[in-house]
This record gives C-alpha cells, structure tokens and sequence, in this order.
C-alpha cells in the first residue's frame, strides 16, 4: 500500500544548505518539503501552520537557538520527529536534544551517508509505528532499536568493504520495487558471484533486503532479493 509522502520542515539559515537538504530528501525518500524557515520565529509559525512530520532542525539561528522549538506542543506531539542538524557540538545541547525527544542528532558538516541513515531509519520507524496496531515488548524494542541504532561509517563484518557495500544497496535503494538475482549483483556491481553472495547475506542479516523463493518446474528454487 503506498502511502502520501510525509510533510517536511527545514529549520536552516543558509538557504543554499537548506536547498541542499530538500533536494536530498525529495529525490531519495518519500518525504516532501513543506516549508523553510531561516529563524527561530519564523520556524514556530511554519511548525503550527504546517504541523510537518519531520523536522531537520538547525540550532544556531539568527535569533535564537532551535532547540527552543521543541517545546512549541506541535512539536512535542508524537505525530512530530525532529533531527537536529547542527554546529552544536557541546553535550549539553546534545543532552537537552536527546531529553526533549531528538529522533537524532548529526553534527555539521553534514555528511549525506549519515543523513541517509537517520533518514532511512525514520522511515522505517514510521513503517513500524503504522503495521502495529496493538504493541507488545518486541514491537516497543523495535521501534527503540530504530531510534536508537548506532550508525557505523564502516561496516564491521569481515569481508564486507563500505565502498562496495554501497554499490550493493544502491541497487535496491533506487529501484526498492524490482528483485535483484546473485547474477544481476555480479553484472551490475562488477563483482564475483561468491562475493556478491556474500555482501546479499549480509544486507539480509541487517534487515536491509529479504529474501524471496522462486519456484521453476526443474531445479533449484531461485533466491530473488528484495529491499525490506
């Protein structure tokens, strides 16, 4: 079932950042601007205007810190995440953010394969908040495991190299709706097949892509991998 895309707010006063920020989220996630604000102010009347979904929050603004807005009720409403985007490296700003409920906090400069992460993750916890309708312990450490899984820059499983594990999950990143076979993997990717099996048992150990049987009259059974 697809759903309409999340609203979005871009707390931000450099607007080429800001521009930055919309086009990354639009082109990768099913997520669409709403609005932008460059100041404090102009973000509290945004938030109550819009009531966005999601919001990537900048705290040094031209008159006063974003931190502040989230104790604006719209965004101390569960229907609102934010995820700071900030030059505010100081752990009291990083402390209060993550006690006023911060979906995630990322340092600037940003780095995009972060905020991909974070973005990736938000999504996926708001997949897991619409398929339970009645919570039970594994539904709540499901939905505390999205909020609060570590991002790694380099994987840590032996044999899986970051650059090439980027080249796997781009496949199904762009195109989530198509399977993928060991043998696209390998023309695609430019990989061997022992390998390309490898880095495919990897993503489904992470929950990144699961695994579909395909069934011929002669033969073994095909294993077609899809984006989870």
């Amino acid at each position: 079932m697809q759903h309409e895309a999340l609203d979005v707010l871009i707390v931000e006063d450099e607007p080429q950042l800001a521009t930055l920020h919309a086009e990354f989220i639009e082109q990768n996630f099913a997520l669409r601007v709403v609005a932008h604000a460059a100041t404090l102010a102009e973000a509290r009347a945004k938030v109550n205007a819009h009531q966005p979904r999601l919001i990537l929050l900048d705290n040094f603004l031209p008159d006063g810190q974003g931190i502040e807005l989230m104790e604006e009720p719209a965004v101390k409403n569960p229907g609102c995440s934010v995820i700071f985007i900030t030059a505010a490296s100081d752990m009291n700003t990083c402390s209060q953010a993550i006690r006023n409920g911060a979906f995630d906090y990322i340092i600037k400069p940003v780095s995009y394969k972060r905020l991909r992460n974070s973005l990736e993750r938000f999504m996926q916890f708001v997949q897991t908040q619409r398929s339970f309708k009645v919570i039970d312990q594994s539904s709540v450490d499901a939905l505390y495991n999205l909020q609060s899984k570590q991002f790694s820059s380099e994987p840590s499983a032996k044999g899986i190299e970051a650059n090439t594990l980027e080249l796997v999950q781009a496949l199904f990143t762009n195109r989530p709706e198509i399977t993928h076979t060991v043998e696209d993997v390998v023309e695609q990717v430019g990989i061997s097949k022992t390998t390309a099996r490898r880095y495919l048992e990897y993503c489904v150990a992470n929950q990144f892509v699961r695994v579909e049987m395909m069934y011929g009259n002669i033969g073994h059974p095909r294993r077609l991998y899809r984006k989870a």
